[in-house]
């Protein structure tokens, strides 16, 4: 269906071959090319390129050391100051999350709504610009993502029969208003329970996301949420000064940044 609706064929995009785009805009080019490892987002993308989609579309939502966006085909000719990020195009894509492509400088990503299973707009990207962050602030991102799950899996033990005996000594210690001793019994049954259940996996930022993190930038909370499918490989700075613009309450330009994207050689 999605090969249907971008009007590619597998003989031409599906083949292991590298696929480069230069996106053009009023502050100057970028290239950027697209991951051969995310099959299905770089054959719609490219096919939408290839059928001069974008041109003339908007980067709508701009967000000083975060990231630009655009795609939106409701921003094609859209009047200055009307809230966009709504439109869409196709059917959304199955998530193709890989913990080897992450939100670093330069990331190309696709743009999704709530959805549970974490499918990506058939048409909206943003590309990271982000920032440099310490060893610190990426622990502390592990600790924010992992405390639900970790909350969860205690939850759910806490509410079957095996818990019983933990549950009298938890209580002991509540009514003793010991709250580092609680803490520390509720720390220590959560790694045992992590070791009786090997399907619940923890976030972890891995060495390279850590050393690109601290001396390149980017925006590492996105990862795991968003599909990364490609990445900036000349034109940095173009991101830099489409970012630096002045925008309204919604994050859209007060000035229009017109986009056009086309297929390249490398």
């Amino acid at each position: 269906l999605l090969l249907i609706c971008t009007g590619l064929t597998s003989a031409k995009w599906g083949r292991k071959k590298n696929v480069f785009v230069q996106i053009e805009t009023p502050y100057g080019a970028m290239k950027a090319k697209l991951y051969n490892e995310t099959p299905l987002h770089k054959q719609n993308f490219a096919g939408l390129v290839k059928d001069h989609f974008y041109d003339s579309l908007l980067f709508h939502r701009v967000i000083e050391d975060f990231m630009i966006q655009g795609g939106d085909p409701n921003s094609k000719n859209a009047v200055l100051g009307k809230m966009l990020g709504n439109g869409s195009h196709g059917e959304q894509l199955p998530a193709e999350i890989l913990p080897q492509l992450f939100h670093k400088r330069g990331a190309i990503a696709a743009a999704r709504d709530n959805n549970p299973e974490k499918k990506s707009s058939g048409c909206q990207f943003y590309i990271v610009q982000g920032r440099v962050f310490s060893e610190k602030d990426l622990d502390h991102m592990e600790q924010q993502r992992n405390f639900q799950t970790k909350q969860k899996l205690l939850t759910n033990y806490l509410k079957s029969n095996e818990s019983l005996s933990d549950q009298i000594q938890l209580d002991k210690l509540q009514q003793q208003r010991n709250v580092a001793a609680l803490n520390h019994y509720c720390d220590s049954l959560v790694d045992l329970l992590i070791e009786r259940h090997p399907e619940v996996s923890l976030f972890k930022f891995t060495s390279e996301q850590r050393h690109i993190y601290t001396t390149i930038g980017g925006a590492p909370h996105l990862d795991g949420e968003y599909t990364v499918f490609g990445e900036i490989v000349d034109g940095l700075n173009i991101i830099d000064s489409i970012a630096a613009v002045e925008t309204d309450d919604n994050n859209r330009p007060l000035n229009n940044i017109v986009m056009k994207i086309k297929i390249v050689k490398k």
